[in-house]
């Protein structure tokens, strides 16, 4: 019984390492935008939302 939950303690720690690596990527991805990207981006979905 005592290796079971040494298993699903293994297998919480795995998930919320891989939650971490996730969060990581998606904020350097975020990060890695200029104002004038933003600018750009936002001024497109207006014009493509026009139409």
């Amino acid at each position: 019984m005592r290796g079971i939950w040494k298993w699903v303690g293994l297998a919480g720690v795995a998930g919320v390492v891989a939650g971490g690596v996730l969060v990581a990527r998606d904020q350097r991805r975020r990060n890695a935008y200029t104002p004038e990207d933003i600018r750009a981006r936002l001024h497109q979905r207006v014009a493509e939302a026009k139409d």
